[in-house]
């Protein structure tokens, strides 16, 4: 297992720390490359929005924001986010949950589309954007009834609390009317999550567009797009094949080509954006055997990188090997055996990969968790024990620097 960018600053980084080392490694260098590669490939009417709830770190932000045409967001808080790292890039809101207090800071904050999730919230968001003299532009969130491929999350398809029932959307619809300071300029779906096929991801896409279309001909509606949302993978697997981008735009493009609508779409992918653009490093700090086998404890665990728990599989990970052994007795290790690798916590369910082979990891290694800049330490229960967070690392215009200083030179 290689990660896609250099380690030799985050090793520099690692010989100057005194603690046991626990951190994420950021390459923003490598994501702004992986970001116009991702948008460069894209039909010019497709609008690729980044959901931020993947990493929303600001130095992320700030590197994504020239690359792609919006940010997706799923709280006020994100959207302070996205406001921080830029000012005028477009924001879209999603989620199930939009409160009162969101909706009008959404508003405060000139976000430029809801998806909107329910009969309530187009009630709630008219109200508000009555009261402030705006007209705002909706998507209607739907809940679709065809069958979906198969992917590691399925959100929608299935009774969920997500969107609106297909079989509900023509009563929203025939209420439109009623809000005089709603414009509904289109439809959202976004039924699952890491799919790794490309050929079924276009097949999803056309069954969201045919949708669209019979409601569009149906009410003689003016469609400005449509959001198809995201659910692009990551394989984890190591040596696992990875979802074929260039084939899947291009497939788009010729969709897109074949004039059966006019209207753009829009996508909203996370993972598949700063997955591969990051790392989990921590220490081994003990090593024992129990009940016959071997486990390793890790200056770390889930309250850091919740990943692998949350998804039940074992993380791709590599061992770096540490020379220095200072302690008055024999160096323990294993070699060309099984072991699993567990957290800090109190709790067995701390496990970042269970009885994996490695050909020798000794206490004081280094164990590199690699594809960790997505839904890493954004999903984790960070005070959970009150162990102190990992340093966040970031490699920029060939400096290494942490959240506020610049640490060193990579030259």
């Amino acid at each position: 297992m290689t990660v896609p960018f250099s380690l030799t600053p985050l090793l520099q980084y690692i010989e100057q720390q005194h603690e046991p080392i626990c951190a994420y490694y950021y390459d923003l260098d490598y994501l702004a490359q992986r970001a116009r590669w991702i948008s460069e490939s894209l039909p010019q009417r497709v609008h690729f929005y980044y959901a931020i709830k993947a990493n929303s770190d600001t130095p992320v932000l700030t590197t994504l924001a020239p690359h792609v045409h919006g940010f997706e967001v799923a709280s006020l808080g994100e959207i302070h986010k996205a406001r921080q790292a830029s000012s005028g890039t477009p924001i879209a809101f999603g989620g199930p949950g939009k409160t009162q207090v969101e909706l009008q800071g959404a508003i405060e904050a000139d976000v430029e589309l809801y998806h909107v999730e329910s009969e309530l919230q187009l009630v709630r968001l008219n109200a508000l954007a009555t009261k402030s003299g705006k007209v705002v532009k909706v998507l209607l969130r739907v809940n679709p009834r065809f069958d979906l491929p198969d992917a590691t999350l399925q959100m929608a398809g299935k009774p969920t609390q997500f969107g609106i029932d297909q079989d509900r959307i023509c009563d929203v619809l025939d209420s439109l009317p009623a809000y005089s300071h709603i414009r509904c300029v289109g439809f959202h779906f976004h039924a699952l999550s890491n799919n790794l096929d490309a050929r079924s991801h276009l097949l999803l896409v056309q069954s969201y567009v045919e949708v669209a279309r019979s409601w569009q001909r149906a009410y003689g509606l003016n469609i400005e797009v449509l959001n198809i949302g995201g659910g692009i993978g990551i394989n984890y697997t190591p040596g696992g094949a990875q979802f074929d981008w260039p084939y899947y735009c291009q497939e788009v493009e010729r969709y897109l080509d074949s004039g059966d609508f006019d209207f753009p779409l829009a996508m909203e992918c996370g993972r598949f954006v700063t997955a591969t653009m990051g790392c989990y490093v921590t220490e081994v700090t003990d090593i024992k055997v129990n009940h016959g086998e071997n486990f390793a404890i890790l200056r770390g665990g889930n309250h850091h990188f919740r990943l692998p728990s949350s998804w039940q599989h074992n993380h791709p990970f590599q061992v770096v090997p540490v020379e220095q052994w200072s302690w008055p007795c024999p160096r323990p290790g294993v070699s060309q055996q099984e072991i699993t690798l567990c957290g800090e916590l109190c709790t067995p369910k701390d496990v970042l990969a269970k009885q994996v082979t490695v050909d020798q990891l000794r206490v004081g290694d280094l164990v590199l968790f690699d594809k960790a800049g997505a839904y890493g330490w954004h999903i984790s229960h960070h005070d959970f024990l009150s162990h102190p967070h990992p340093h966040r690392v970031y490699l920029h215009d060939n400096h290494l620097c942490q959240i506020d200083s610049v640490i060193a030179g990579t030259n």
